[in-house]
């Protein structure tokens, strides 16, 4: 997983070095330093840390600069205040911030939006916080939505018993009014009711049952 130093490196600008210096001396200078990221840097994508746009990388170098008793205040001011882009650029960071579960509230705003790019980045490593019934609800917005799943962090790993059989609803609803599934969610349910072994233990030590009883693939529950 990237890291802030990798993407402080990978920046090589002055202004983000300045401002992350100022930033962990006095933390509220972030709110400033924040909203100027765009204009001070640009957005070009950085080959040395791919996947990242330059004021996205240089926003999570500055969260990740907070001393970590602040980080959590700043972050929801940051947030409830914050452009579409900056929300983004706080969902990607989470990963690489020093956390518990304080950040869960954004994930759950996020996902409760209609943009694609937020529920994505609230669905990244950090979703691991997220409760197990709210991440399937979130996993069967972006279906609906027509999310691609791959940028999804550990769907397989996660995805359980009930997401199986909740996207295997859909399907059925979506086949009786005549329209389809987005092809990756069709790969998804496939992977999950798949036959396996039947001598394949489960992480229970018993043998895997699918949505409809059949073998397929158990995860956690709730």
């Amino acid at each position: 997983m990237m890291d802030a130093d990798t993407l402080l490196a990978a920046l090589g600008h002055d202004w983000v070095v300045e401002a992350r210096a100022e930033v962990a001396r006095r933390p509220d200078a972030i709110v400033r330093h924040f909203a100027a990221a765009r204009r001070r840097i640009g957005r070009a994508p950085l080959p040395g840390a791919p996947g990242w746009a330059a004021d996205e990388a240089a926003r999570a170098v500055l969260l990740a600069a907070l001393p970590p008793a602040e980080l959590p205040a700043l972050l929801e001011t940051l947030y409830e205040h914050g452009s579409a882009e900056e929300k983004h650029a706080i969902l990607r960071a989470l990963p690489l911030l020093p956390l518990g579960g304080e950040a869960v509230p954004l994930l759950r705003d996020a996902v409760r939006t209609n943009d694609p790019r937020l529920v994505t980045a609230a669905l990244g490593p950090y979703a691991r916080h997220l409760d197990q019934a709210a991440w399937r609800q979130a996993v069967l917005k972006c279906v609906f939505m027509g999310v691609p799943l791959a940028g999804i962090d550990d769907l397989d790993g996660r995805a359980d018993a009930e997401l199986t059989g909740m996207l295997a609803g859909l399907a059925e609803e979506r086949t009786a009014a005549g329209r389809t599934m987005p092809s990756d969610a069709v790969d998804l349910l496939r992977r999950l009711t798949r036959p396996r072994d039947p001598g394949a233990a489960g992480p229970d030590g018993n043998g895997a049952v699918g949505a409809a009883g059949g073998p397929g693939i158990v995860g956690r529950e709730a």
